[in-house]
């Protein structure tokens, strides 16, 4: 199984150390906002990030480092992803919550990566460069299916559907082994969720045996974790901390599930 947007290469690493600090030492949950998307669209387009996205782009001798011209293609997306409350069953909580907003950049020579950001005090910060345009791609599929809903992953089996009142519909391959190709009712997919994930929620002896982190960490263990696998922070604040490409703890810092998640490129399922 090819892991997608996990790359453990030392080349990948180093590339994207100087990156800003993650989103759990922000300390704020990303909105998506028309204010907030224009913010994170600049943030992506930023010079400074466009450097990155060259070096990016150059770093497997695919365009060299002058011809990649990175650019920034549409508006960015909000990505979702199933929400603890939701699997422990709490009334009233959504299915997924707000992660970060996501832009896609293209090279000179077709190739595309993803750009995470999250807020940071005023502004906007980009964490992550990933590979492919998963998120764009998804949310396109989302809206052609069920117009209005909210596109979410599932992110320990890396499935992506969209749910809309009571309805959820799969995206994606992992998505139809997951609830079937025609999908499922809201209250069905949360049993389903609560009974592969209920024991293993923030506060489970699943989560304090430190297997994986459990579903996930709370912004304390996250921000040490982060804290202690990335590079100091530079002093101009721009793009200045590590990749969430480039340890465990930024995996975890993003509030993603360590050895849970499988991050595979895959096209959308639009039937």
């Amino acid at each position: 199984m090819t892991l997608r947007r996990l790359s453990s290469s030392a080349a990948v690493a180093a590339l994207l150390t100087g990156l800003c600090a993650s989103y759990a030492a922000a300390g704020e949950h990303p909105t998506a906002t028309a204010d907030s998307k224009a913010a994170a669209h600049q943030a992506a387009a930023a010079p400074a990030t466009l450097d990155t996205l060259s070096r990016f782009f150059a770093r497997d001798g695919k365009v060299s480092l002058t011809a990649a011209a990175p650019r920034i293609q549409g508006d960015a997306v909000p990505v979702y992803t199933l929400s603890p409350e939701f699997v422990a069953g709490r009334a009233g909580a959504s299915v997924a919550k707000l992660e970060y907003l996501a832009s896609t950049a293209v090279s000179s020579d077709g190739q595309k990566a993803s750009l995470w950001t999250v807020p940071q005090g005023t502004t906007w910060k980009v964490v992550n460069i990933a590979t492919g345009d998963d998120e764009a791609r998804y949310a396109a599929a989302g809206a052609s299916r069920l117009p209005g809903g909210t596109v979410f992953q599932e992110p320990q089996i890396n499935a992506w559907y969209v749910q809309k009142g009571a309805t959820v519909l799969p995206l994606d391959e992992d998505a139809v082994r997951a609830v079937g190709a025609k999908g499922t009712t809201l209250g069905a997919y949360q049993k389903r969720v609560q009974r592969a994930y209920g024991d293993k929620l923030p506060g489970s002896a699943y989560a304090k045996s430190g297997k994986a982190g459990g579903y996930g960490q709370s912004p304390e263990e996250a921000r040490a974790q982060a804290a202690a696998a990335a590079p100091a922070t530079g002093g101009d604040g721009a793009l200045t901390a590590t990749s969430v490409t480039a340890g465990a703890g930024a995996l975890a810092a993003l509030g993603l599930t360590g050895a849970l998640l499988r991050r595979r490129r895959r096209g959308a399922n639009l039937a």
